[in-house]
């Protein structure tokens, strides 16, 4: 059974840091893209991240641009997304998800593999 499982969310004050990190487990996805969405109550799922299998190249929203870094661990088999200067606006369920080309990284729908999501809330 494939799983993506998410963890690292939390409650946070706006300026403030959180890591979160995605393991997965059932295959080996270290040859897969894999993505990081967010979806806000009430909004659609949104792009935040993605990077490459070999750990590069990486591309980010332009909302998280400057602020948010992904980076994998293919002998963990994980990803992370260090999250810096964190806002209100970014309080979200975080998914990790994976799919095997380096197109369309943007597109939820493209992803073949999703976790169940993570909840990050910043307060002002």
């Amino acid at each position: 059974q494939v799983q993506l499982v998410e963890s690292g969310g939390g409650l946070v004050q706006a300026g403030g840091s959180l890591r979160l990190s995605c393991a997965a487990s059932g295959r080996t996805f270290s040859r897969y893209v894999k993505g990081w969405f967010r979806q806000a109550p009430g909004k659609e799922r949104e792009f935040v991240a993605a990077i490459n299998w070999s750990g590069g190249p990486t591309y980010y929203a332009n909302s998280v641009k400057g602020r948010f870094i992904i980076s994998r661990d293919n002998a963990k088999n994980t990803v992370y997304l260090q999250m810096n200067s964190l806002k209100p606006e970014d309080t979200a369920v975080y998914y990790c998800a994976a799919k095997q080309m380096w197109t369309a990284v943007a597109v939820p729908p493209e992803y073949d593999y999703w976790g169940q999501g993570t909840q990050v809330t910043v307060t002002s």
